[in-house]
């Protein structure tokens, strides 16, 4: 019962990092957000990917909005991802 309650609860680097992708279009569920906390928690790489993420969404809204672009920063960060799955 305990294995079966771990494993639900302690989610891979990959699905972590998908989480945080989802966490910065849409609010995460109530369990998906404790199993991403659990995961920061005691993954480093995971908490530095979130930063960064954070931080590179930020500085790219920032500059559009500087330049006065009209761009739709999720489609464009959708096809940045599309292409790097890609390639």
């Amino acid at each position: 019962m305990i294995k079966k309650i771990m494993h639900y609860m302690l989610l891979s680097c990959k699905k972590a990092t998908d989480l945080i992708n989802k966490k910065s279009d849409a609010p995460l569920s109530l369990v998906e957000n404790i199993q991403l906390k659990a995961h920061k928690s005691m993954c480093k790489a995971c908490s530095n990917y979130e930063k960064q993420t954070y931080f590179i969404d930020a500085a790219l809204k920032e500059t559009l909005n500087k330049e006065g672009l009209e761009i739709d920063v999720d489609s464009f960060k959708a096809s940045i991802q599309a292409n790097l799955k890609s390639n």
